[in-house]
């Protein structure tokens, strides 16, 4: 079980990951509202993987 925790907290963190990366083409391109919306989403994404990579954690820690 911690295994999959774990890959899931990568997948989300890869996700949230490309998100950034596209924030920051847009903002490069001067698309700074399309920029900010997908830095928001980013945000959303990135919190979502750190709460994924938590519950991993706790996870390895108990099957010790």
């Amino acid at each position: 079980m911690p295994k999959e925790a774990h890959t899931k907290a990568a997948e989300l963190h890869e996700t949230a990951a490309k998100s950034h990366r596209t924030a920051a083409e847009h903002h490069g391109k001067g698309e700074h509202a399309k920029g900010n919306e997908e830095s928001t989403k980013a945000q959303g994404q990135s919190k979502t993987a750190r709460e994924h990579s938590e519950m991993a954690h706790s996870k390895s820690q108990s099957h010790k």
